[in-house]
């Protein structure tokens, strides 16, 4: 009995090493839209500091709210990202594979959540035949760059975390 003491120990002592190294492993989750961008902050008007592609890997460091604070793996670069870009599975890409230009845009994925999708916007013209879409047209193919988004939060004296300063 007295020779098992030290083999029982010894086996503890290895799970205990082993769950330890499990806990303190990163965790890493995958990028699912076309591109990602990293914010300096948890709010779509904070600054893009980093893009990043679909199925690619950054470490998640902890949540607040909708939002996910990121590393970037190999870079030591730290920003946010809207939780609704990443997935915990692993994104396996395959040369020529038609699922990267498949999947959905940061757009897509936010129009998604608020319950508007390509499908909807069909059905929606389709019952209102009357209305000129002309002008949304048009409205969607604006590009606002980050350079300018800051610029009007700026000038705007606008607060990243959602309202005035």
């Amino acid at each position: 009995m007295n020779k098992l003491k030290p083999l029982c120990l010894a086996a503890l002592l290895v799970t205990g090493a082993a769950l330890v190294a499990v806990w303190a492993a990163p965790k890493l989750v995958s990028v699912q839209v076309k591109e990602g961008h990293v914010r300096s902050g948890p709010s779509f008007l904070s600054e893009v500091i980093a893009k990043v592609a679909y199925g690619d890997r950054v470490e998640l460091l902890g949540k607040e709210g909708a939002w996910s604070k990121v590393g970037l793996t190999g870079k030591g670069r730290q920003g946010w990202m809207h939780s609704s870009a990443l997935t915990t599975k692993k994104i396996v890409l395959k040369a020529g594979a038609r699922d990267v230009e498949e999947t959905a845009s940061s757009n897509e994925i936010a129009l998604a959540g608020k319950g508007f999708n390509a499908d909807v916007e069909r059905e929606f013209k389709a019952k209102h035949k009357e209305v000129d879409f002309a002008w949304i047209d048009q409205m969607e193919k604006i590009v606002v760059s980050s350079a300018e988004m800051q610029e009007f939060v700026e000038a705007g004296a606008l607060s990243p975390e959602g309202g005035a300063r």
